[in-house]
């Protein structure tokens, strides 16, 4: 049976991390459960040295490179000794050439194959895919990494959060790094702008894997029911040239709660594999991902039925569609898809019809290039 993975993620160095680590080990330690320390950088900080006190730490494996000598942590020992929970300080860390593993995730991976439990630290600054982003915020390249997936898999993340005021006192007070690098420290990487953009991010990185889990857990519970955790607006385009002045509107509806977001979906009938895209779904797609939405494709018959199904895969709160743009007298005869997503909606999810230029107000419609005389809306 394999370990499972706690991750503590900070936004950057000082944050408390480490502390908190050897902290989640004490309570684990006092409910009977064996603990060892297989890694621990205290940097010289003297709470964290303090928090060290008490836990079982296991030696270190020293290695010759270059003509100088380095520690890091012994795998086959903590391995040997097989205690129910390993304490990994810095799970992106590069081991020196020698180790049986190039990186310390690798390690922490060997770890939980074996059967341990491991709690980790790491900063946002290194995961692979934010590192030109950090980069370009604090002008630092980091040099070691860990992939996202990795951090993605571990059983529970948990950030361990400090406004940026807060963060440059602790610096200021000398509890983070020496009393001469401190004054440097605050005029570049720990500037507030800085501390602050680096906060977000690991915030915003964290609520996409939140959110990955609560869809999982409604998947895996059968739960229909949009939960709102936040705004997630679905546009349902049709192909038609209305389909901008929707996404638009979706986007703005969606910008509105914090952390809101805005997907579009397009639905295409199950015989049209060979149908190419209209130009207006094209300039529409690149519309919704230059807004910073993602781009859905559905196939299905039904489109209303395929629209709300959608809607509530992905947990969204607010459907956008298009007015009617059939004539009144196919009205008179026969719903649209508006009327039955509307319907299908429920009490959970919002619909909002958007009026456009191209709606059909009491006239009928001479049917061109790209339309459509059976949508009512888009989906």
């Amino acid at each position: 049976m394999s370990g499972r993975l706690r991750v503590y993620l900070g936004a950057a160095p000082g944050v408390g991390k480490t502390y908190d680590m050897l902290g989640e080990g004490h309570r684990r330690a006092g409910r009977g459960t064996d603990v060892v320390i297989a890694f621990m950088e205290d940097y010289g900080r003297p709470l964290t040295r303090r928090m060290a006190e008490g836990l079982e730490s296991v030696p270190r494996r020293t290695l010759a490179y270059r003509d100088c000598t380095f520690t890091e942590m012994d795998l086959d020992a903590v391995l040997a000794r097989h205690p129910r929970l390993a304490l990994v300080d810095e799970l992106a860390h590069t081991n020196i050439p020698g180790s049986r593993h190039r990186k310390r995730w690798e390690d922490v991976r060997e770890l939980l194959d074996a059967g341990i439990d491991v709690v980790s630290t790491v900063n946002i600054q290194h995961l692979e895919s934010l590192n030109d982003v950090v980069e370009h915020i604090t002008g630092v390249r980091q040099h070691e990494t860990v992939p996202d997936d990795v951090v993605r898999g571990a059983d529970q993340i948990e950030v361990v959060d400090m406004s940026a005021e807060a963060l440059r006192r602790r610096m200021a007070h000398g509890n983070i790094y020496p009393p001469e690098k401190v004054e440097l420290a605050l005029a570049n990487y720990f500037r507030a702008g800085n501390l602050t953009a680096l906060r977000e991010i690991a915030l915003l990185w964290v609520a996409d894997r939140v959110e990955e889990a609560l869809l999982r857990y409604r998947h895996d519970h059968g739960i229909q029911q949009p939960w709102s955790t936040r705004e997630r607006v679905l546009v349902a385009l049709s192909g038609g040239p209305e389909g901008d002045t929707l996404v638009r509107r979706a986007k703005r509806t969606a910008s509105r709660g914090a952390g809101g977001e805005f997907l579009a979906v397009h639905v295409e009938p199950d015989d049209a594999l060979t149908t190419a895209a209209s130009q207006h779904l094209t300039r529409q797609r690149s519309l919704v991902e230059e807004l910073g939405g993602s781009w859905h494709t559905v196939a299905g018959n039904d489109t209303a039925g395929a629209v709300l199904s959608f809607a509530r895969e992905v947990n969204a709160s607010q459907i956008v569609i298009g007015a009617t743009r059939r004539s009144r007298v196919k009205r008179v005869f026969s719903r649209g898809t508006g009327e039955t997503i509307i319907e299908g909606s429920g009490d959970d999810i919002d619909v909002h019809v958007v009026t456009h230029s191209e709606a059909a107000h009491g006239r009928l419609l001479r049917r061109g290039a790209g339309d459509s005389d059976e949508w009512e809306c888009p989906p």
